[in-house]
């Protein structure tokens, strides 16, 4: 079960019950049931089951503050920004050791190359999993797609969606695969 400071964060940000609360809360759901189970399936990995539940929970908290009408998001912000948008938001709540993982969770990362190369509207910085937290969650992440809510991918169906941005995330999610599964 989620913990209360989480429960704020979303009430604060998603104070009405909508479409785009309620998909939210089903992808966040979905994330954080995937997550735990790798959490419970390797304990070896040594991973704080509330910690990792929480962060999946916040990771895409900052959507709404983007602009992607196919998914209830009204914003300003072009989507990919959602990640930092939202780590500002949970560092603003005083909850900073959360923030990480939704700054890294898009793609499977995106390094400071790509933001350079492909000029995208980000900060020129690594925005890599470097946590074991931060990898489970992203990669529990891209087996739910907000557009699909219904639909579960199997590995290899998100890899062949990550396969479009380049070998870089690919191979990073390969491996956690192999880590993972």
């Amino acid at each position: 079960m989620q913990s209360q400071f989480v429960t704020d964060i979303i009430n604060k940000c998603y104070p009405e019950d909508n479409e785009l609360r309620r998909l939210l809360l089903r992808h966040s759901r979905d994330v954080a049931d995937r997550a735990l189970a790798i959490v419970k399936k390797h304990p070896e990995l040594g991973l704080d089951a509330q910690f990792v539940e929480d962060c999946a929970m916040l990771h895409d908290i900052g959507i709404f503050m983007t602009d992607a009408p196919s998914i209830h998001c009204h914003g300003t912000e072009p989507y990919i920004r959602h990640g930092i948008c939202g780590a500002a938001i949970v560092r603003a709540e005083g909850w900073p050791d959360y923030a990480s993982v939704c700054e890294r969770h898009t793609g499977a990362g995106i390094s400071r190359r790509q933001v350079e190369e492909q000029r995208l509207p980000l900060p020129p910085q690594d925005y890599l999993p470097l946590t074991l937290t931060e990898q489970v969650v992203c990669y529990a992440d891209k087996f739910f797609s907000k557009s699909h809510p219904d639909r579960v991918r199997t590995v290899e169906q998100a890899a062949k969606s990550l396969s479009k941005f380049g070998d870089e995330g690919l191979g990073r999610f390969m491996r956690w695969a192999s880590m993972f599964e």
